[in-house]
């Protein structure tokens, strides 16, 4: 770390916030400028990010204080939440929940991009604020971070970068795994392609209580006083809700094996489905794991894991408009037993199963090795940015 040297992030860089603009004049909004909130990043895995979900006009960008900043800015969300990172892959501007980093001409963007990373912890934990914590400009600003000179940014922001390239490169081969996966799907049980656009005359027209038993989890309360640095692995819908997999791999809370009782513990394999929060979230367990009472199982059904996680991935605009609740949605397992399905006959079940199964096993393969490279790169991460590995040599 002798080459190393503490600085301010006022010193490495133009710190930028954001602003939005009036959202009553649909004139400031469907423009040509990209414009990002914190929500646009939430489930983002890419280093480098175009736009969000809307655009701005000129006459938007004018009416608020929000400014241009050019390709290669680093962008940091200063709340809600603090700590998502990303770096504009051209000019872009953001709502008021950045605060973004133009670096110096001695500073490389994906160099600090990662020390960013290294550092959100230590910046959130500035955070102020009653409703939700916020670090603002003036402390972002004066925060000290430890920044080697531009030979050693390029060499350590080249090693992490060649992780996250893969990473990104397994997860694009995953996804188009995924889409082909639902495409055949639609084009079997919902457009019925092989026959010609028309329902087989031996398919059923049933619900789905009548092809599976739906169960909810347990959880042991107050869940406080049950979880635990190590034991049975606790799933939540946090782990889940930003995952563009089928498959969960790990969990970041245990709870202790007195809870079992009152909670239900699955075995890697099972489907699961998120019911309260954020309903209608398919997923497949490739890890045991207990499950709370915002989760529904299939402990009998005569339709495959595969089938099941693909019909609820076509469903789930439809389940999340039936789920009620005044706080947040609740998708009652009522309601889900009385949705309306077809009963294939079980031959054509059989072969979808066989021709889907090889594309879950690639998707699988894809998520294992993305797992391995991700603690790979953190743990590089960590020991680069501490100095504990020393590249200045290179």
């Amino acid at each position: 770390m002798s080459t190393w040297k503490t600085v301010k992030l006022s010193d490495i860089g133009e710190i930028v916030g954001g602003a939005t603009p009036p959202t009553s004049r649909e004139e400031y909004y469907n423009g040509d400028i990209p414009w990002l909130t914190p929500k646009d990043l939430a489930g983002y895995h890419e280093r480098y990010v175009s736009s969000g979900e809307r655009n701005i006009t000129k006459e938007g960008l004018d009416a608020c204080s929000a400014k241009v900043m050019p390709q290669g800015t680093v962008l940091f969300s200063s709340r809600a939440p603090i700590g998502y990172v990303a770096i504009a892959k051209n000019e872009i501007c953001t709502n008021q929940g950045f605060k973004s980093i133009i670096p110096n001409s001695d500073i490389d963007s994906l160099f600090l991009y990662y020390l960013l990373i290294y550092n959100k912890d230590k910046i959130a934990s500035f955070g102020s604020g009653t409703t939700f914590k916020e670090v603002s400009a003036a402390t972002m600003k004066n925060i000290e971070v430890d920044v080697p000179n531009l030979q050693t940014q390029h060499i350590v922001a080249s090693i992490l970068g060649s992780f996250d390239k893969k990473i990104e490169c397994n997860q694009k081969l995953l996804d188009k795994l995924q889409q082909q996966a639902i495409a055949l799907f639609e084009s079997w049980f919902v457009n019925y392609d092989p026959w010609n656009g028309i329902q087989p005359s031996n398919w059923e027209n049933v619900t789905l209580g009548t092809l599976v038993v739906i169960k909810r989890g347990g959880s042991p309360r107050p869940i406080q006083d049950y979880l635990s640095n190590t034991g049975l692995r606790w799933l939540k819908i946090s782990d889940v809700s930003s995952l563009n997999s089928p498959f969960v791999l790990r969990t970041k809370e245990y709870i202790k094996e007195d809870g079992l009782p009152k909670t239900v513990y699955l075995k890697a394999g099972e489907l699961v489905l998120s019911n309260s929060a954020t309903p209608g979230i398919p997923k497949i367990l490739d890890v045991d794991s207990c499950i709370h009472d915002g989760w529904l199982y299939f402990p009998k059904s005569e339709l495959s894991t595969y089938y099941l996680y693909l019909f609820f991935k076509h469903i789930r605009e439809q389940l999340v408009t039936l789920g009620n609740g005044s706080v947040f949605t609740n998708l009652k397992t009522d309601i889900l037993k009385a949705y309306p399905t077809t009963k294939a006959d079980a031959k054509t079940r059989a072969a979808f199963d066989s021709l889907v199964a090889p594309l879950f096993s690639g998707m699988l393969n894809l998520d294992r090795e993305n797992a391995r490279l991700i603690t790979l790169r953190d743990t590089l991460l960590s020991k680069l940015m501490s100095g504990e590995i020393d590249v200045s040599k290179y």
